[in-house]
């Protein structure tokens, strides 16, 4: 997720492309909620640092973007704390270990499951990461780079893209 970031300014990491507000940092700090909360709280290892962003009185979607006063990188090493923090409960922990998600409307959980849910979370919100940074800049897939395809430059794109288009005109014929 974090690579995402590179190469951007400030406004671009922050700025909402969705309707919803969906940003790239916004994406990152979400995710250190979603590290700490599932791998501290959920096993009664709690991350040593506050995350007040879904505390009952927080600001609805406030752990979605990032404030003018929080800085990309406050975020950024908050999110590499929480994943390392999150990797401490993965190693110390078996995967049948139980643990309670209180928010949930079946708490109880195991270590595995909660590995699957934070696994798909993740993988969710990188796709939302690549799609937002192609928007901004035409960087697309998993790689910062697309080097191991150089002969997909922008000319190959757009013309890829006429075909698609093209096909989804005449099927809507």
């Amino acid at each position: 997720m974090v690579w995402k970031l590179d190469g951007l300014g400030e406004y671009d990491v922050r700025r909402p492309l969705t309707p919803s507000g969906t940003n790239l940092l916004g994406l990152v700090k979400h995710l250190s909620i979603v590290e700490a909360w599932y791998f501290g709280k959920t096993f009664d290892r709690p991350f040593a640092e506050e995350l007040p962003w879904w505390d009952d009185d927080a600001e609805p979607n406030v752990e979605m973007w990032a404030t003018a006063d929080e800085t990309r990188a406050e975020i950024v090493d908050r999110y590499l704390r929480a994943c390392a923090h999150a990797d401490a409960t993965i190693e110390a922990l078996d995967l049948d270990a139980p643990g309670q998600v209180p928010w949930w409307r079946n708490p109880s959980v195991t270590l595995h499951g909660i590995l699957v849910h934070v696994l798909a979370e993740t993988n969710r919100h990188a796709g939302h990461a690549d799609i937002l940074r192609e928007q901004l800049d035409g960087a697309a897939g998993m790689r910062p780079t697309n080097s191991n395809l150089p002969e997909q430059d922008a000319e190959w794109w757009a013309a890829y893209r006429a075909r698609v288009e093209e096909a989804a005109r005449a099927a809507a014929v």
